[in-house]
């Protein structure tokens, strides 16, 4: 075996994660459920939600029969909700497709939904002990640090290479323990921010370490920044109800209930207008509540929420399966954006 996989799994078998909620009672399914979950999250932010989600949905079948409603309100406050519609889409395509049977080989896991090839390489290697490598933002750090990449890992070439030694380092035995090593590794020591070389053992090999440019390693390629949007959410109450609208499957917070908004500032002559327009109504009362910010992966999302109370219900809305009036008092299973829990929370 090269003699990088054997110092790392001398190392793990001292100080990895052997207590997460998917190293235990191993599946297919609790394996793919928790490695999409973790895609862009953190262990400790995923371990609730992957509780909650396999109390819920036991196994595949119970994933694939339940309705999507259901599915976004388990993963609400988690973030990147097309994960959620890809798993669930994914659930389904496998139990009509694959006579709910997950699949076991590359070709196969790349057919589903949510699926890339570094996801598809951790399920085979932790749920089938297949050696097949893996390539996420914590492998990418580390193999970037030890052979001091200074080119911008981001760039077609060197994702190429990196995929390269990925494969060479990928032991035929003991994969899942490895995988789970080289990515414990990057979570805990080889961080991005404050780095713990010291405990790392690989220090002594390390080309960043030695030329003392950790901090500097991993490159990417300059990125944009980020621009500001802003939106006016209205919170519409009738008596106890909120007024929701289900957002379109696709874009931001694709397939939730969120609640009715336009571009821009609130302005009482637009607010009554567009009340009037999407209702049918004008509002009784108003209420400018606190601006605040929430981010995405691409902008940064200014909201400025306003609270009215309607008399009356809208002659327009009727509820359906795009709109439904909402009692945050007694709450119902469906998906809710993380902004929208909290205004609807401060409302009440």
């Amino acid at each position: 075996m090269n003699p990088f996989p054997l110092q790392l799994l001398s190392w793990f078998d001292k100080h990895g994660r052997k207590q997460l909620p998917w190293q235990h009672n191993k599946t297919p399914y609790r394996v793919w459920v928790s490695e999409i979950m973790l895609q862009q999250t953190q262990v400790a932010t995923v371990i609730p939600y992957f509780e909650r989600f396999m109390t819920r949905f036991t196994d595949l079948p119970a994933l694939a029969a339940a309705a999507e409603d259901e599915v976004l309100h388990l993963w609400a406050g988690l973030g990147y909700y097309s994960r959620a519609r890809n798993l669930h889409r994914a659930g389904k395509k496998v139990m009509a497709e694959l006579g709910g049977i997950f699949p076991d080989t590359l070709d196969a896991l790349l057919t589903l939904p949510g699926i890339g090839q570094s996801t598809a390489g951790a399920i085979l290697s932790i749920a089938f002990n297949k050696p097949t490598p893996i390539l996420d933002g914590n492998v990418k750090r580390v193999l970037a640090r030890f052979h001091g990449i200074r080119e911008p890992v981001n760039d077609k070439g060197v994702e190429k290479k990196m995929w390269e030694l990925a494969t060479q380092y990928t032991p035929a035995k003991r994969v899942a323990d490895y995988t789970q090593a080289i990515m414990d590794l990057g979570a805990t020591l080889c961080t991005r921010a404050k780095p713990n070389c010291a405990a790392c053992p690989f220090a002594h090999d390390c080309v960043a370490y030695a030329e003392n440019c950790v901090h500097e390693l991993p490159a990417k390629k300059a990125v944009k920044k980020i621009p500001v949007r802003s939106a006016t959410f209205l919170l519409a109450r009738h008596r106890d109800n909120i007024l929701l609208c289900k957002r379109a499957a696709s874009g931001i917070w694709g397939g939730l209930w969120s609640l009715p908004e336009f571009s821009g500032e609130p302005d009482k002559k637009q607010l009554r207008q567009f009340c009037q327009r999407e209702f049918g109504v004008l509002f009784d009362e108003l209420q400018v509540l606190e601006t605040f910010r929430h981010t995405f992966s691409h902008y940064h999302l200014d909201i400025h929420p306003v609270a009215i109370t309607l008399k009356r219900l809208p002659a327009k809305v009727m509820e359906d399966e795009r709109q439904i009036w909402y009692n945050p008092r007694k709450p119902s299973a469906i998906g809710l954006p993380k902004p929208v829990q909290l205004l609807l929370s401060k409302l009440e």
